[in-house]
């Protein structure tokens, strides 16, 4: 009794073990209109309230693609994300996404978002499988932000997520961030060989410099990003790409959106960013929007045609 005690005992912590594997997906929710999605923020996130305040212009092929809010495992945290999927059967090239914002501000979907649940939806319907994370502590997520910390074992660990989903080829892998999740994205270069291709948008490349221009922001960084005020050179140079662009792949190209009207990034960091990435002999391409602003919303065909047109060409 006691022998068959202990072997299922030793099952039990097996089992539990290999329920908590980084990228395997706890909990699917299906998302079939703006409706749904709108009570399962309600249900999920503790700035439901904002949820009012979506526009659902933006969601227009929202239901023409499978949407499912997923929470899945992250160093033993339960974190949030949603999967986008094309309703047709077959193999799709995929994308991370890697979302700007910081907490719960700027989220997936938050109203405020640059590229929100709409605009990911409007991207799996031109035929790509999309991961995204919400990130430790936000959207309902277990755990704390770090913005640029371990949040970015939030984003590798969709790799394996995309791997077990029967339409992703995940031989054919991008990655595409906005804002804070240009940061991410290039954080989350540095450490895989898994992606054959990147697009930033209102790209964050040098924080340290932000930090400067916006006193607001650096006090409000250093609530949440551990050891910043024990040595905010080095945690703000960590962050900031610019820094270490000789580290990036050069098999990897990049494709830049930037806004010529963004109050939030100047056009000038995005420049001085691509001459380093010159420099170091980084491929990549820039594309500035005359009237554009940080979240490109007033050139959304226009930056969609360039997604399309670079993702097409290194993805399928």
């Amino acid at each position: 009794m006691l022998r068959n005690f202990k072997i299922l005992t030793v099952q039990l912590l097996c089992l539990a073990a290999f329920s908590q594997t980084d990228g395997a997906i706890v909990e699917r929710i299906e998302l079939k209109n703006f409706d749904q999605l709108l009570t399962y923020i309600q249900n999920t996130e503790a700035r439901a309230r904002d949820s009012i305040k979506l526009d659902a212009s933006r969601f227009a092929y929202f239901d023409q693609v499978d949407v499912q809010g997923i929470t899945y495992w992250s160093d033993s945290l339960r974190v949030k994300g949603f999967l986008l999927q094309p309703k047709k059967a077959g193999k799709y090239p995929a994308i991370i996404y890697n979302r700007g914002g910081s907490l719960d501000f700027g989220t997936l979907t938050h109203y405020v978002s640059s590229i929100g649940l709409g605009e990911l939806a409007r991207l799996a319907h031109g035929g790509y499988v999309i991961a995204a994370s919400q990130y430790r502590g936000n959207g309902g997520s277990e755990g704390q932000e770090e913005y640029g910390g371990r949040d970015i074992n939030d984003v590798l660990n969709l790799i394996p997520l995309l791997a077990a989903e029967p339409k992703a080829d995940t031989t054919r892998l991008g990655m595409f961030g906005w804002s804070r999740g240009s940061m991410t994205s290039f954080l989350t270069l540095k450490r895989t060989d898994k992606f054959k291709a990147m697009a930033i948008g209102g790209p964050s490349t040098d924080i340290s410099r932000t930090a400067i221009d916006d006193p607001e922001l650096d006090e409000w960084w250093s609530e949440f990003i551990p050891n910043y005020n024990v040595n905010k050179k080095a945690v703000l140079e960590r962050r900031s790409p610019i820094y270490w662009v000789h580290e990036l792949p050069k098999t990897v190209p990049i494709l830049i959106l930037q806004g010529e009207n963004d109050g939030s990034i100047p056009p000038e960091y995005t420049l001085d960013f691509a001459k380093e990435l010159s420099k170091h002999k980084v491929p990549y391409k820039l594309v500035k929007f005359v009237n554009g602003t940080h979240s490109l919303k007033e050139v959304r065909d226009e930056y969609f045609g360039e997604l399309f047109a670079w993702f097409g060409r290194y993805l399928k």
